[in-house]
């Protein structure tokens, strides 16, 4: 009895094995096969082969066998034409499968002329054929069912454009990155422009949510180097992100002209009287703005803000100077927090939008005298800095993150009026003391990461300071024992020699001092903005050179005591000295791009600290003239 058990519980049941069959050969791409499978089964390629209930046709559709569904169709039974409108697990029909690919237009064209009702079916999220055209960004498939719907208003047009939580055709382009397709649909549908989604949003106001799409790879570096050297892959990564941004672009200046759905946007309350005393009832001015803000909470309630202001926070510049191009009204809208475009542009540290809104010199005036909800000065949103802004991935030590804030202070400081720089917020704190508040943390991890910097640099500077030194008494070749003259004194290289362990003597014990005052300094958060950076970057550039100095010496050693050896072995022994220098030069270089930024905002500063260094470029470009 056991082994017959056993026997029997091993069977496959016909049907799955039927199903397991079929749907090997639909992987595998054997078309003969399948074909033949379907004409034994009933329900032909309208069998349910998957436990999501996907049928043969679906199937098919999926794997993109264009040729094996037209097969399919013209071989299915005309009593089975009724159950084309089967549906799957997710409620996707054969069209919505079809929908998916710009080859298969035949394919939607002989299932509609079977069955005309599968253009207006919708799957379980609300999507119809026309809507995963969109979705996919297939803009051959998109056309030919368009074409189905041009007959249809904008009332019945909408069923085919909308899925059920209000997202449009043109929404779902744009959030899959089809902006060549989004541009055709908001040219042929404008209706849909101003339309929001379930969250309150058009599609304009998604794509300001978007800052990657209009962020170029430069074409410098290693990507030129990779695409001078014949590299494929990086010239198509970088063209294709040349053509989304160009896109993108396109797209945007479009959206801005025709979305006007800002000015539906009722704009936040807002405060402009300066408080510089500390005294009074604390919390008063909470109550009083939330008064303001609660009396008519059908006005005031949660809404999405405007493109602008989101383009801002995510730092779209292109879209915020469309906008202000076409409407610079806009720039006066608060939103709910009491916050204008300047406010955002400060706490996502947005420096071009900054400076964009700053050359404004109207608006500035009332720009600059607005207070949020909160009491704050648009000086107090230096310190209220987005953690998007200010991450532990970022390359930079703290003390130039430090150093990057009290620069963003000090630009902002600039443009407050001066009777607003002493006000105090809801917190009763000044502009400086919230920004102190805030960025402790960062002093305090600014101040370690200077000293252990500091500290580990010291000890390679006096290391190779002890290295210098007793080089000199030890030169090479040794002294004459008679009068103590060194005897490759008159050798062209000894000179060599004794300049650069001179200069990696002097470079090293300038480093160390150098390091050794970061070591004492106070630390107070002034000192971050450029003392403590600048002697950093001097300790580093002494440091760099005192180990390129010893290098050069250590090479005209080797030259000294190979001296009559082939040019070639000179050659290679040279290089391979310069080994540490390139290897330090690498290590160094991070730390000197991180300050490029600060160093070019402290030259615009001192204009003529700019014109004395632009002195050697002008009397080469002279020397070449003449």
């Amino acid at each position: 009895m056991l082994p017959l058990m056993s026997s029997r519980t091993t069977e496959i049941d016909p049907k799955q094995k039927i199903n397991g069959d079929l749907y090997c050969v639909l992987m595998e791409g054997n078309t003969k096969s399948v074909a033949d499978l379907c004409l034994r089964l009933q329900d032909h390629a309208l069998h349910v082969i998957t436990v999501t209930d996907d049928t043969v046709l679906h199937m098919a559709t999926y794997a993109k066998e264009a040729s094996l569904v037209e097969q399919l169709l013209d071989e299915l039974p005309d009593h089975h034409l009724d159950k084309l409108t089967r549906q799957n697990g997710v409620g996707n029909t054969i069209l919505h499968e079809t929908a998916t690919s710009n080859h298969t237009v035949a394919v939607a064209r002989k299932l509609l002329k079977k069955a005309p009702g599968l253009l207006g079916m919708r799957n379980h999220n609300g999507e119809t054929a026309l809507f995963r055209a969109a979705r996919y960004g297939k803009t051959d498939m998109f056309d030919f069912l368009a074409a189905k719907v041009c007959g249809y208003d904008e009332s019945g047009l909408q069923f085919y454009v909308q899925r059920s939580d209000k997202t449009t055709i043109l929404h779902m382009a744009i959030l899959s990155l089809h902006f060549d397709l989004a541009y055709q649909i908001a040219s042929k549908y404008e209706h849909l422009i101003g339309q929001r989604d379930g969250d309150g949003m058009t599609g304009l106001q998604i794509l300001s949510c978007n800052p990657s799409v209009f962020k170029q790879e430069p074409e410098d570096g290693f990507i030129k180097l990779a695409k001078s050297c014949g590299s494929s892959a990086w010239r198509k990564k970088v063209q294709k992100q040349k053509k989304k941004y160009k896109s993108a672009v396109k797209l945007a200046k479009f959206l801005v002209r025709k979305d006007t759905s800002w000015e539906c946007i009722s704009s936040g309350i807002d405060v402009m009287k300066p408080k510089i005393h500390k005294y009074g009832e604390k919390g008063g001015q909470e109550r009083q703005e939330g008064h303001l803000y609660n009396t008519i909470p059908d006005q005031m309630e949660s809404r999405a803000e405007t493109p602008l202001i989101l383009a801002t926070k995510s730092g779209c510049v292109e879209i915020v100077e469309e906008i202000l191009k076409a409407y610079p009204q806009a720039v006066e809208h608060i939103d709910d927090d009491g916050r204008n475009v300047l406010h955002v542009a400060i706490k996502y540290r947005q420096l071009k939008i900054f400076k964009l809104v700053t050359r404004m010199e109207v608006p500035m005036k009332r720009l600059g005298r607005k207070i949020d909800k909160d009491g704050n000065s648009i000086l107090h949103n230096v310190g209220k800095k987005s953690k998007d802004v200010v991450s532990d991935e970022k390359m930079e030590g703290p003390a130039f993150l430090l150093q990057e804030e009290l620069l963003w202070f000090e630009r902002v400081e600039k443009v407050t009026p001066s009777h607003f720089q002493g006000h105090r917020n809801n917190k009763m704190l000044t502009a400086e003391g919230f920004f102190f508040t805030a960025n402790s943390e960062l002093r305090n991890l600014a101040k370690e990461w200077l000293k252990t910097t500091a500290e580990g640099c010291s000890v390679v500077a006096v290391l190779i300071a002890t290295v210098a030194f007793a080089a000199a008494y030890t030169v090479p070749g040794g002294p004459n024992q008679s009068t103590g003259v060194p005897v490759l004194v008159n050798k062209p290289f000894f000179v060599v020699f004794t300049v650069a362990d001179v200069l990696s003597l002097t470079f090293a014990l300038t480093a160390v001092v150098t390091f050794l005052s970061i070591l004492s300094s106070p630390f107070r958060f002034k000192d971050f903005k450029h003392i403590l950076p600048n002697k950093l970057m001097i300790g580093f550039t002494f440091l760099f050179f005192s180990v390129a100095m010893m290098m050069v010496a250590f090479g005209a050693t080797i030259l000294l005591m190979i001296y009559s050896k082939e040019s070639w072995e000179k050659i290679t022994l040279y290089a391979v000295s310069f080994i540490p220098v390139s290897i330090s030069a690498l290590v160094y270089f991070p730390l000197y791009s991180s300050l490029s930024k600060t160093y070019n905002y402290l030259l615009k500063k001192i204009p003529l600290i700019k014109h004395i260094l632009a002195i050697p470029w002008k009397i080469s470009k002279s020397l070449k003239c003449c």
